[in-house]
């Protein structure tokens, strides 16, 4: 079939993925390659000191991609979606939606970027001997309880984004296994919430004089390629106000953004890898076995169908160079110079191919926001250099580039130094890797391993999510890692750079630097 033949006997399939920045769709055809996309850009706001996305932009921004979805279709092929043979939605991971039993919201969502659930965290990892985040649900939840906010006794429902969004167009409060460990550890025998630490959480809530207790309120978890259930006629009214869109499609199980990227990149399997960098970054490991004991900077969670995985999470990514091209913009702009944004990121990103291995000395903290991993709880960016360090053009963007991963290296130290885990692959997608060649070679130095971009790697969850959604009604009995590997990924190809010895050494060099101007951004933090 023709893209337009396809899309007009309704057997194209789409994925919605929510991210920070950008609400993105992809249509694909039947054999799983983008045919139409779609986009709506928007931001999260802090009120009241939390960061936080309001419902009424949720489901404008959902309408508006999708209508912007429409006019890349009608632009391309001249015809319209009336239907869908499947559809799938992803999100942000983590983060606190609470809902009461008329499910209206009853606080303002709190995202993955709040870092006010230390102390709940703290503790709630030393009950259950495991490593729980600050931005997890439960941490979120328990925080909440900890400081008294009246809310918590009305709450019925408690899910994240991407169930959230499933749950209204569906009728469906589920959620898929990846998005689901980030909400409570998963236990991957059972592809459920762990029972013992449900069984603990509940001892608190009794003892608070709660009325609900954790499987009340949380989704049901499902696996990859299960039954979620359909769009409803409210569902559909509410993706596409026009009505032109049908109800009754499939969907598939709502994902986190973690998983779906590694969907993106065929890193479902044990002992592969994939490394996101965009607005945040977080590295995924698929392990072989339990790591030997819990760690404060490494997450445990799932791929979609439950295998388990090591993530290392970081808040921040390419926000600050972001803000630094700016200046560079605003300075071409001052020189009356036309400005393309695209040209301009190339050079200045090519031109860090010529600092030095160290940078020069130069260091940068891209703390837009708080970093737990190394202890920072509220984000001031920082750049510092010394008087005799070599402040050029080429170590400053570099500089930069290795402080958008310093974060990911330290978490990752610990997989792969300290727990010898194995990896025989690691592919790297997202924005940072946008400019050929050179976000792959900053982070083959920092993993001291070979970073592999596929020719799709542009893609990005979107997509993965689509292919969630093409695996729930096409799977036929086979893994979602066969799947990938026989469906969509057969003959992909890929560029691979694998790390110098110098850009390792210099890697480790600027990392001691690193960690030895910390104290003056925990200065800042604490002034």
């Amino acid at each position: 079939m023709t893209a337009r033949q396809t899309i007009e006997a309704g057997k194209a399939i789409l994925g919605i993925e929510f991210g920070s920045t950008r609400i993105k769709a992809v249509l694909i055809d039947e054999d799983n390659k983008p045919i139409a996309q779609g986009a709506y850009e928007w931001e999260n706001q802090l009120v009241d000191g939390l960061w936080t996305y309001s419902i009424d932009e949720i489901w404008h921004g959902l309408a508006a991609c999708y209508a912007d979805l429409r006019t890349d279709v009608r632009r391309q092929y001249d015809c319209d979606i009336r239907s869908l043979a499947a559809i799938g939605f992803s999100a942000m991971m983590h983060g606190y939606m609470a809902f009461d039993a008329q499910q209206q919201i009853l606080i303002p969502f709190r995202t993955w970027r709040n870092t006010n659930t230390s102390k709940a965290a703290a503790r709630l990892s030393e009950l259950f001997n495991y490593n729980i985040p600050l931005r997890w649900s439960i941490s979120h939840l328990y925080q909440c309880i900890l400081d008294r906010e009246q809310h918590v006794k009305d709450i019925k429902r408690l899910t994240t984004l991407a169930g959230y969004i499933h749950w209204q167009l569906t009728g469906r409060f589920v959620l898929g296994v990846g998005d689901a460990s980030g909400m409570l550890p998963i236990d991957p025998a059972t592809h459920d919430y762990d029972a013992t630490m449900v069984q603990q959480f509940d001892d608190i809530l009794t003892s608070e004089g709660l009325p609900f207790r954790l499987r009340d309120i949380l989704p049901q978890v499902l696996v990859a390629g299960q039954d979620a259930g359909v769009l409803t006629a409210e569902g559909a009214q509410r993706l596409d106000p026009s009505g032109t869109l049908q109800a009754g499609c499939p969907l598939c199980p709502p994902e986190g953004d973690a998983g779906t990227g590694m969907v993106a990149t065929n890193a479902v399997k044990q002992r592969t890898g994939n490394v996101s960098a965009g607005t945040s970054s977080f590295s995924m490991i698929v392990l072989e076995k339990p790591l030997s004991q819990p760690y404060e900077m490494i997450d445990m969670v799932t791929t979609p169908d439950g295998s388990l995985v090591a993530m290392v999470h970081c808040n921040n990514c390419t926000s600050d160079i972001n803000a630094w091209v700016s200046i560079f913009k605003e300075y071409q702009q001052l020189l009356g110079v036309p400005v393309d944004m695209n040209e301009l990121y190339g050079r200045l990103f090519n031109a860090a191919l010529d600092g030095d291995a160290d940078c020069g000395g130069l260091v940068s903290y891209n703390y837009i926001s708080g970093e737990p991993v190394t202890g920072v709880s509220v984000g001031h960016p920082l750049f510092v250099r010394a008087a005799s360090d070599k402040f050029t053009l080429a170590n400053f963007m570099r500089a930069h580039l290795y402080g958008a991963i310093g974060v990911l290296k330290v978490g990752n130290d610990i997989l792969l130094k300290q727990e010898h885990v194995q990896v025989d692959r690691i592919t790297g997608h997202g924005g940072y890797f946008k400019t050929r060649g050179v976000g792959q070679r900053m982070l083959a130095a920092a993993l001291n391993s070979p970073i592999s971009v596929m020719e799709t790697a542009g893609e990005g969850g979107a997509w993965g999510i689509a292919l969630l959604a093409a695996y729930r009604i096409k799977h036929g009995g086979m893994s979602l890692a066969d799947y990938l590997d026989r469906c969509v990924f057969a003959g992909q190809q890929s560029e691979t750079i694998a790390p110098t010895a110098e850009d390792v050494a210099g890697f480790e060099q600027y990392l001691a630097n690193y960690k030895c101007y910390l104290a003056a951004e925990k200065a800042v933090e604490n002034s």
